[in-house]
């Protein structure tokens, strides 16, 4: 047990050291999670032997719980209804087409057995929420792109879910269910799941606040306690845990309550390590030498997926919805595999299934070409399509509102669009709403305190004290200018 005290914290602290030197060539922390596992695992350093499938499968289910929360709470109103339809449409039956047209490659061109192509199939067709949060928000791309391809991957799991539970338990315990019955269970986990989430979206406001604890570390133990509440009454029901989940954390996320800026900064953290720890655990589960008799048809099974079995369920998941071409490739290679497959694949083994084994180093290792290949290479592909604009820096300072009591203010943190350095207008030339005040400025690596005569820059990002109900109306009357005044050629003319 003293392992766990001693490799663990060394596995923690290697994974980030290494996440942070390997930042500047844009390498996914989730993969250097998931090699710093296969490190310190049994068949290289032998620094912790782990194999205990069942632990893996409960940790991996409550990290994704928190990573989905996050996802749905950092998930704007605005953008969630533009997005709602064609990422609707890829997490029900563009999950299903994924898998028909993986299976019939697998069973119907490579003539693999009728149990390992239905198995496989199923298993791997949900795009991970863990893998695509973590990659695609380090790139700057079109909002309405990049939420579909978040909102798609955050409710595609409960399909794919679905299946697998119907095959495994067909194959493994000769339980075969009736469609009627499958339809029903689908529809109950699709309709209940989002209504409860909502639901228990408005309670936690409500709870939050009505409640005055002098102490803001109650409101993090709080939050905690109920988003696992939440995913555990909703898969007691047999709704989708993680579809609440998501739907609960866009609910708070789009809704003033006390002390929202601290219980946003502890949900990303929570993502964060959720993140970390779920990938390392999964390399810890991996043993690399078993993959000599399964890396040919890994590769078979990940380039199936890839330029198949993807491409057949975008086209057509977003056929007559107006999506680009360039849109469409990018959601393809954007289809990333990652934990969720990875926790399905545990349940062929769980059940007592003689491939299970087989079928669990067979996903892993196609989501690692996956994450490997694809995760790595979408900024290139971005670029390619012109899809890309250059990262916007993340800012060294930022504010926190601390209320402990019910307000109608709350602040705002506005992105001013590029190009960088443009010269907007003065302070004192704003029209913001009465009462609403700049607080700070933060301009690349430094802060500018405002003044009435301070001109914003493009790139700029301005936090502003404001009532809630004006959040659209500040944001319009600090966005509008850069609008009218787009270039520094024209804003230089102003006296700057």
């Amino acid at each position: 047990m003293d392992v766990v005290y001693i490799v663990g914290p060394m596995l923690l602290i290697a994974v980030v050291l290494a996440a942070v030197w390997l930042e500047r060539w844009s390498v996914p922390v989730i993969l250097v999670a998931l090699g710093a596992g296969i490190l310190f695992g049994s068949d290289v350093l032998n620094l912790w032997h782990f194999d205990d499938i069942h632990l893996a499968n409960q940790v991996a289910n409550i990290a994704l719980v928190f990573i989905l929360f996050q996802g749905g709470f950092s998930t704007k109103r605005e953008t969630f209804k533009t997005v709602a339809l064609p990422a609707g449409g890829l997490a029900t039956w563009g999950v299903m087409l994924t898998a028909a047209a993986t299976f019939g490659v697998l069973w119907g061109i490579l003539h693999w057995s009728l149990e390992k192509s239905i198995l496989l199939a199923v298993i791997i067709s949900s795009t991970d929420a863990a893998a695509t949060f973590s990659i695609l928000r380090r790139q700057s791309l079109p909002s309405k792109l990049a939420s579909t391809i978040e909102v798609e991957s955050a409710a595609n799991d409960p399909m794919a879910v679905l299946m697998t539970v119907v095959a495994v338990e067909s194959f493994a315990f000769g339980q075969k269910a009736e469609w009627y019955m499958v339809l029903l269970l689908f529809c109950w986990k699709f309709i209940v799941a989002p209504l409860f989430g909502w639901f228990s979206g408005r309670g936690m406001l409500w709870l939050f606040n009505r409640l005055r604890p002098q102490d803001r570390g109650y409101y993090y133990v709080l939050s905690l306690g109920l988003i696992l509440l939440i995913y555990g009454a909703a898969e007691l029901i047999h709704a989708s845990g993680m579809l609440a989940v998501f739907v609960a954390g866009y609910v708070m996320g789009n809704h003033p309550f006390v002390h929202k800026q601290g219980v946003t900064n502890f949900s990303s953290a929570l993502s964060i390590m959720a993140n970390i720890g779920m990938f390392a655990l999964m390399g810890l589960l991996v043993f690399p030498h078993q993959w000599s008799t399964v890396w040919v048809d890994g590769i078979i099974l990940f380039l199936v997926l890839t330029f198949v079995a993807r491409p057949v369920a975008v086209w057509l998941g977003t056929l007559g919805m107006g999506i680009s071409w360039k849109h469409q490739f990018f959601m393809m290679w954007a289809g990333l595999r990652g934990a969720v497959p990875i926790v399905l694949a545990t349940y062929p083994a769980t059940a007592g299934m003689g491939v299970g084994q087989d079928i669990f180093n067979l996903v892993f290792f196609a989501v690692l070409l996956s994450i490997l290949i694809q995760g790595s290479t979408l900024g290139f592909v971005a670029k390619l399509l012109g899809l890309s604009a250059p990262l916007r820096p993340k800012p060294l300072y930022n504010l926190e509102l601390i209320t402990m009591a019910p307000s109608d203010l709350d602040l705002f943190v506005v992105d001013l669009p590029g190009p960088q350095g443009t010269i907007g207008p003065k302070i004192s030339d704003l029209h913001l709403p009465p009462g609403s005040v700049i607080t700070l400025i933060t301009r690349g690596q430094e802060v500018v305190v405002p003044k009435g005569s301070t001109h914003l820059q493009g790139w700029d990002q301005v936090t502003v004290l404001a009532r809630a109900k004006d959040e659209e109306m500040v944001r319009r009357s600090l966005l509008e200018p850069f609008i009218l005044y787009p270039t520094k050629e024209n804003t230089e003319k102003r006296g700057a």
